[in-house]
């Protein structure tokens, strides 16, 4: 009878995950992509055109919260990994986020709630102590709704997957592409639709669409519950990390034995953290073996054992992975400084160009960022079907070029995007001049928007590479029982950025004077912002090369795979969270090549486990 039910429980398990539930998944994070796209892509406008607020001031303001919201999925990783399990802190983060929406549609709806109109845009009435107030809770909601779902989704759709990398390396398609595909998709809709009524129907029905997108994503997630693979959270891992740190240290003056097989192995200890594959021991910090060194005390002890002075290879080679990635991961945050501001400044400066498309229609000015949308949707279709396979022929590596090596393409373009930022503002302040212009804010200089339009498309192929590259990164070098956390260090990044670049721009804002100021309040035509764009260029130079030395001495992790046999197509089965362990294949290295695992371990008596 019990062997019958354990049956009916595999059975249960294999029907989890897989393709069938992507539409749920995808359905959801298309709508909140469109309903976050729809929301911010146009908030400087809101701000300056709404609320009255200076540039820099608005500008600050936008980087400021988006800090935040970058900081938040740190703390959304750790419940998800920790207690609550991915799942459940994507449905609370939903919710809290759309409260945010909530708040800030009213606020938009309500004229008590805003400063009197200023079409001038002289002598303006700023927004009040109190209706900012209502902006930074809104804003704030936001932030909260983020940090849940942030660092949960991307990962919760890997889960439905077997992400080994023999498997990986079978499939004909990448789930990161895939997933940055539709996440483009939903921009460019948002982009075109969201931001066209906002500047042409009215805000309240401009954020009220966003408003009810994220509605439908929570219900279109919920609907697809019993569907889904749900991972047991491994336990706080930053616990676990310092359980390590503390080990080693009160070990310091301990031997590490000269063979790796002496130190201490659990498979049942670590059975919730290594579902798809154990972490083997690696050379780099080997001041953190200690450890997992087995004291002669330790060994004879019939004590419950006590992780603060013995921890296991596994758990060790976790925290070796998170050093590791660490510098490379860094790189990312001077590249998200450099072009925090360049999104607002754009719009800004759209805003003082012809952006008639006919006699009657013109393109609002936020609107210019669907050539981004479109050049990260061709570019990743061209990446999959055309740079991957004839990359292949030379690196022979099935997924064409390495993580490492996208992202560092991706630096080298976006370096390319900001200098041409720099000489389209040269021509526009140019045409300015010429039409005597450069003292009338509110008046339209004669050149076409479209001159912005190289810039977007090329900061989008950027982020074909570095996005994309950075996020798979992150995912497949991190600790299995920590990906939620791993996800939660690319927001973080964008958060260390976007604060650094407010630092940057109020320097370069009070540093460089009254009567030639690169980033004025009001009149970008007096501005010097092109100046501000070559900054960037270069602390983005400097920043490609510090990256290059990282990722040259960069070692990947080495992982033995545990797969499991199914009974359905492997390819779209993923491994169930209580499956039991079949085999153990060879280590699958970096550059593709296997070689055979002989991992010995010490195992001490299970009283020691309990």
């Amino acid at each position: 009878m019990e062997e019958q039910e354990e049956k009916d429980e595999e059975k249960k398990r294999k029907k989890l995950g897989g393709l069938k539930t992507l539409p749920f998944i995808l359905a959801n994070e298309v709508c909140d992509r469109f309903a976050t796209t729809g929301f911010h892509a146009n908030m400087i406008t809101y701000l300056t055109q709404q609320l009255n607020l200076p540039m820099v001031q608005a500008s600050n303001t936008l980087t400021n919260f988006g800090g935040t919201a970058g900081f938040t999925p740190l703390i959304g990783a750790l419940i998800a990994d920790s207690f609550a399990g991915r799942y459940w802190t994507l449905i609370v983060g939903c919710i809290i986020y759309e409260l945010g929406l909530v708040s800030i549609m009213i606020s938009a709806m309500l004229p008590s709630l805003r400063p009197p109109p200023c079409p001038t845009q002289v002598n303006c009435k700023e927004a009040s102590t109190f209706q900012l107030w209502v902006l930074y809770i809104s804003l704030l909601l936001t932030s909260l709704g983020t940090g849940g779902i942030r660092p949960c989704v991307v990962t919760f759709a890997a889960d439905q997957f077997d992400m080994s990398k023999s498997k990986v390396a079978s499939r004909k398609w990448n789930f990161f592409n895939l997933y940055y595909f539709c996440m483009g998709a939903a921009t460019l809709t948002a982009l075109t639709i969201v931001v066209y009524v906002q500047d042409n129907v009215g805000w309240g029905w401009g954020l009220g669409i966003p408003t009810a997108a994220m509605a439908i994503s929570i219900v279109a997630f919920v609907l697809g519950s019993h569907l889904y693979v749900k991972l047991k959270p491994g336990g706080s891992p930053l616990t676990r990390l310092a359980q390590v740190i503390v080990a080693a240290v009160k070990k310091r003056k301990t031997v590490v034995p000269a063979d790796p097989v002496l130190l201490y192995e659990n498979k049942e200890l670590d059975a919730d953290l290594c579902v798809q594959g154990k972490l083997l021991h690696t050379d780099q910090f080997k001041w953190f073996d200690k450890a997992a060194v087995v004291t002669q005390k330790e060994s004879t002890s019939s004590r419950p054992l006590n992780l603060w002075r013995l921890a296991t290879v596994h758990r060790v080679e976790e925290l070796k992975c998170i050093i590791r990635m660490l510098p490379i991961w860094a790189a990312g945050i001077l590249l998200i400084a450099s072009s925090s501001h360049q999104h607002s400044f754009t719009i800004l400066q759209a805003r003082t160009m012809d952006r008639h498309m006919s006699h009657s229609f013109q393109i609002p000015p936020a609107s210019l960022s669907i050539f981004g949308s479109l050049s990260l949707l061709l570019g990743l279709a061209l990446y999959e079907r055309l740079f991957v396979p004839f990359a292949r022929r030379f690196t022979k590596n099935p997924a064409g070029i390495t993580c490492l090596q996208r992202m560092g393409i991706g630096f080298a373009i976006n370096i390319l995007a900001t200098l041409v930022a720099s000489l389209v503002e040269i021509k526009r302040k140019k045409a300015a001049s010429r039409y005597n212009l450069l003292d009338k804010p509110t008046t339209v200089v004669p050149i076409s928007v479209f001159w912005l339009v190289p810039q977007f498309c090329i900061h989008g192929l950027a982020e074909v590479f570095m996005s994309v590259g950075h996020l798979e990164f992150l995912y497949d070098q991190s600790p299995e029982s920590m990906r939620s956390t791993a996800a939660a260090l690319y927001w973080i990044a964008i958060s260390s950025g976007n604060y650094i670049g407010t630092l940057m721009v109020s320097l370069v804002h009070k540093y460089t004077g009254k009567d030639s100021n690169w980033l004025p309040d009001r009149n970008l035509n007096r501005g010097r912002l092109e100046y501000y764009y070559w900054l960037v260029s270069g602390i983005q130079v400097v920043n490609l090369i510090y990256y290059l030395i990282c990722a040259w001495c960069y070692t990947y992790k080495p992982v033995s795979e545990i797969t499991t046999e199914l009974a359905e197509d492997d390819e779209v089965e993923p491994l169930a969270e209580d499956s039991k362990v079949n085999k153990v294949s060879p280590m699958i290295m970096s550059n593709g090549t296997s070689t055979p695992t002989n991992v010995g371990h010490v195992e001490l008596a299970k009283a020691e486990t309990a």
